[in-house]
C-alpha cells in the first residue's frame, strides 16, 4: 500500500486541494481527504484539527490549504507534535523537511498557481529529515 498523505482545506483552498491530491497520487502517495468537500464557507480550524489528528495517528505527512496558508499554519501549530510550515517555494519546502522535520505543509490558493504548488508539494514529499544537530533543536520545541 502507498504511503498516505492527509489533505485538508477550507473553501478557499478546495480547488487547489483537488489538484494536489492528483499530483500526490502521481508521485506514488495515497491521498486521504479530511474535507472540506465544497466551495461553501467553512471554518478552517476544524479541518486543521482533523488533519493533525490523522498525521499524528498515522505518523505521516499532511497538507493544509486555505486562502493564504496563514490561518491553517497557525491552527495546526497549536497542536503538540505538529510542525506546520507555510512554504512559498520548493526551497522552503525542502528545508522545512530537511532541517525542521515539518510534518504538515501549508499553502495558500489565493496567491499561488497550481504549478508552483505542485512543485512545492513534490519537494516536501521527496525530502527526508536530516536529523543530527537538527534533531536536538526540534526536541527543544517540546520544552517550550
Amino acid at each position: 500500500m502507498n504511503t498516505p498523505v492527509i489533505f485538508g482545506s477550507d473553501h478557499a483552498g478546495f480547488t487547489l486541494k483537488a489538484s494536489l491530491k492528483t499530483a500526490a497520487q502521481k508521485l506514488g502517495f495515497e491521498p486521504v481527504d479530511v474535507g472540506t468537500n465544497s466551495l461553501e464557507s467553512a471554518d478552517y480550524p476544524l479541518f486543521a484539527a482533523s488533519l493533525c489528528d490523522l498525521v499524528l495517528e498515522k505518523n505521516c505527512l499532511g497538507v493544509l490549504i486555505c486562502g493564504t496558508g496563514l490561518g491553517m499554519s497557525m491552527a495546526a501549530n497549536r497542536r503538540h507534535g505538529i510542525r506546520a510550515a507555510l512554504c512559498a517555494n520548493d526551497y522552503m519546502a525542502r528545508l522545512a523537511r530537511l532541517h525542521n522535520n515539518a510534518n504538515v505543509l501549508c499553502l495558500g490558493e489565493r496567491w499561488m498557481g497550481t504549478g508552483l504548488a505542485e512543485s512545492i508539494l513534490e519537494a516536501f514529499l521527496a525530502t527526508p529529515f536530516e536529523g543530527g544537530r537538527h534533531a536536538r533543536r526540534i526536541n527543544l520545541f517540546d520544552q517550550a
